[in-house]
């Protein structure tokens, strides 16, 4: 069958005529794509630094929840910007909606565990149980406050062993924060003989308590007898001092009643001996 060259010279018009409406189409939704993308970036940096800035002026907002904030008001934006650029081109968005948000469950039930450590990590860093520097005890975790994330916070405890916790581990727990009051309350308990005097032995543990710079006066250093045994008497001396002090204190003022008991001839009595072991009848 013989081709009829204007016959296919009118369709390669038409095509060509056609090719050309969608590529001119097409270019001004290319352009207005681009004109989204490019004002839709600097939308989201604009008001991720504006709510940064915002709640900047919050007294006591925490500064890693003014970045968490700020980064989901841009991602949420530019979000939006891809998904208006996508309609440029004839997407259905509702469908791209439905997909995101189907994405966003399965992702939220497979990672529910890290969800929960976050959302602990918001309420940390909202109330504050702890600071960064503060030393808590929660449950059998101990140590000094290095780092509050949110996920997991970082400890350091007193023997300067490395300790990560979860979130949600430390907020479904109660917190002993050790230094949050800024002072604490210390008790030394020393046994002395009970023939010796212990009107004088409450003198001397108050004497010094009293030289220490460290313990506070009010409320004042109190010395006390805190039990009795057969031979022995067991004083307690107690004081406050401040938080950071807490250790130090304790640890001179123990040794300085020890050696202002032998100065003073007080003593302090000495554990019975042990008894012998007996010895096997002979045969």
């Amino acid at each position: 069958m013989p081709i009829d060259p204007q016959n296919t010279l009118l369709t390669v018009q038409a095509g060509l005529a056609q090719l050309s409406t969608l590529i001119v189409s097409y270019s001004f939704s290319a352009i207005g794509a681009i004109i989204l993308l490019v004002v839709g970036y600097i939308v989201a940096g604009l008001a991720e630094r504006s709510i940064f800035a915002g709640l900047g002026h919050i007294h006591g907002f925490d500064a890693t929840l003014r970045h968490f904030f700020s980064k989901i008001v841009r991602y949420a934006i530019l979000i939006l910007v891809v998904i208006m650029v996508l309609g440029q081109f004839g997407v259905q968005t509702a469908s791209i909606i439905a997909a995101i948000g189907a994405i966003g469950l399965a992702i939220g039930l497979a990672l529910q565990g890290t969800l929960q450590n976050i959302a602990a990590g918001i309420m940390l860093l909202a109330l504050r149980p702890f600071r960064i520097g503060e030393s808590v005890e929660v449950g059998a975790i101990s140590g000094s406050i290095e780092e509050i994330g949110l996920f997991a916070t970082r400890l350091r405890t007193a023997d300067g062993v490395y300790i990560l916790a979860p979130n949600s581990t430390l907020w479904n727990q109660p917190v002993r924060n050790f230094s949050r009051n800024g002072v604490r309350r210390a008790d030394i308990s020393l046994s002395i003989g009970s023939w010796n005097d212990i009107d004088g032995a409450q003198k001397t543990l108050l004497a010094i308590a009293g030289a220490e710079k460290r313990i506070r006066r009010e409320p004042a250093p109190v010395a006390f007898v805190a039990s009795l045994g057969d031979t022995t008497v067991s004083l307690t001396l107690r004081y406050w001092t401040s938080a950071a002090d807490y250790l130090s204190t304790n640890i001179d003022m123990t040794k300085r009643a020890k050696q202002a008991f032998d100065s003073e001839g007080i003593s302090i009595p000495l554990p019975p001996p042990e008894a012998p072991a007996p010895q096997a009848r002979k045969q």
